[in-house]
C-alpha cells in the first residue's frame, strides 16, 4: 500500500488547477467503489500483522534494532527539527510570494521577510515561541485572501509546528509533549488532505496523464482511491501503537523522498516540515501509546478505530464543504475559465489566471 501513495503525497494543489468550492463527489459514490474497500482490507492486514509482531517475542528485538539505528539522530532530534523548520522558512523566503506553502500565493513582499524573521527566531530557545506565534499569524493573514475551507489543509500541521516551537523551551512538564503535538498535527493533516482523492478525483487526472508511470500500470480510477486510503491510513498509523507509528513514518519518509525526483524542488520545499516530523516519529523511542492506551492494545481496536476515523473525517470534510459552499458548491462564473495557478513551466496545466498571483475568486465576485 505504501508504494502506491507517491502521487497522493505530492500535494495536488501545487501542480494542477483546482477550485476548492467545486461540488464534491458524493459520499455514496466513494463508498460504492470496490477499490476503496480493497485498499482498506489490505491496510488492515498490514496493521494487524504489525501489531501481532509487536506483541510477539520479536517485538522487543525490532524495537532494539530501530533504537540502535536511530539513536545518534534521536540524541540531537530537537536540533534537527529546529534546523529543518528554519531551513523551510528560509526556502519559502527565497521562493517568495507565498504564505507558508506553494499554493497560497501573495503579492505582498513583506510576507517573505516575515518568514525569514521566523527562521531567525528559531535559532534561540528564548525566541522560539515568537516563531511559533509567527506561524499562527501567517495562517491568519492567509485567511484574509483564501477561504477557510482551503486553509484547513494547513491548520493542523501549522498548529503542530507552532505548538512545538512554543513548548520546546518550556519546563519538563510541558516539554515532554512536544513531539506528541507534532505527531498529532501531522496525522490530522494527512488524514484531512487525503480526502481530496475521494472528493475531487478529477484534480489528479492531469498528473496521471503527465506522469503515467506513477500509477505503476494500474488504471487511473483504481490507483487514485487506493492512494487516498494509503495516505489516510498511514496518517492514522501515526496515532496508534509504537511499532505501527514508527513503521508508518518510515514508509512515508520513503514515499516523500521518492516523490522529489518526479515533482522537483517545489515538492521538496513544500514537504520539508512533514519529512522532519516523520523522522522524529521514526526515531522516537517512547513506547507509550498516549490517548486510550488500553484500547490500542487490542487487535480488534484497529478496524474499529479506523472506521471511527473515516466517519469523523469524511463527515467533517463533506459537512464543512456543505456549510461553506452549499449543496451546489461554487465553481466561479460559467463563462470565465479559472485556475488558481498562473500558467508557468512549474504549473503547466490550465489557462493563465487573470488575477496573476494564483488567488481564488474574491467573495465579491461570488455574490
Amino acid at each position: 500500500m505504501a508504494l502506491i501513495a507517491t502521487t497522493a503525497e505530492a500535494h495536488v494543489k501545487w501542480f494542477a488547477p483546482y477550485i476548492v468550492g467545486a461540488p464534491l463527489q458524493p459520499v455514496e459514490t466513494v463508498l460504492r467503489d470496490i477499490w476503496f474497500w480493497v485498499a482498506i482490507a489490505l491496510v488492515l492486514v498490514c496493521f494487524a500483522a504489525a501489531r501481532a509482531i509487536e506483541t510477539s517475542r520479536f517485538g522487543p528485538l525490532i524495537f532494539e534494532a530501530l533504537d540502535r539505528f536511530t539513536s545518534p539522530l534521536w540524541a540531537r532530534i530537537d536540533d534537527y527539527v529546529r534546523v529543518v523548520i528554519a531551513s523551510f522558512f528560509v526556502a519559502i523566503f527565497a521562493t517568495g510570494g507565498v504564505y507558508l506553502t506553494p499554493d497560497l500565493k501573495t503579492p505582498a513582499e513583506w510576507v517573505s521577510w516575515l518568514q525569514l524573521l521566523i527562521a531567525a527566531l528559531i535559532f534561540s530557545r528564548r525566541t522560539m515561541p515568537f516563531a511559533g506565534l509567527g506561524i499562527v499569524a501567517l495562517w491568519l493573514l492567509a485567511a484574509r485572501d483564501y477561504d477557510l475551507f482551503h486553509l484547513f489543509d494547513y491548520l493542523a500541521l501549522g498548529l503542530g509546528v507552532a505548538a512545538y516551537l512554543i513548548i520546546e523551551p518550556m519546563k519538563d512538564d510541558w516539554r515532554v509533549h512536544r513531539f506528541e503535538v507534532l505527531r498529532w498535527g501531522l496525522a490530522i493533516a494527512l488524514m484531512w488532505s487525503s480526502l481530496e482523492k475521494f472528493a475531487y478525483p478529477e484534480w489528479f487526472y492531469p498528473l496521471v496523464v503527465e506522469k503515467p508511470f506513477l500509477t505503476m500500470g494500474m488504471p487511473r480510477d483504481v490507483f487514485i482511491p487506493m492512494a487516498g486510503i494509503a495516505e489516510f491510513t498511514m496518517g492514522f498509523g501515526l496515532l496508534w501503537t509504537a511499532l505501527i507509528r514508527r513503521l508508518s513514518a518510515i514508509a512515508m519518509i520513503v514515499i516523500f523522498t521518492s516523490a522529489v525526483l518526479p515533482f522537483g524542488r517545489i515538492d521538496l520545499i513544500g514537504h520539508g516540515l512533514i519529512t522532519a516530523i516523520l523522522v522524529a516519529v521514526a526515531c522516537d523511542q517512547n513506547r507509550a501509546d498516549g490517548l486510550l492506551p488500553g484500547l490500542k492494545q487490542k487487535l480488534s481496536a484497529i478496524p474499529a478505530g479506523l472506521a471511527v476515523a473515516i466517519v469523523v473525517f469524511m463527515s467533517g470534510y463533506w459537512g464543512l464543504h456543505l456549510a461553506f459552499y452549499g449543496a451546489g458548491g461554487f465553481s466561479g462564473p460559467v463563462a470565465a475559465e479559472k485556475t488558481t495557478h498562473s500558467h508557468s513551466v512549474e504549473y503547466p496545466h490550465g489557462p493563465q489566471s487573470d488575477i496573476g498571483i494564483g488567488a481564488p475568486p474574491t467573495r465579491g465576485q461570488r455574490e
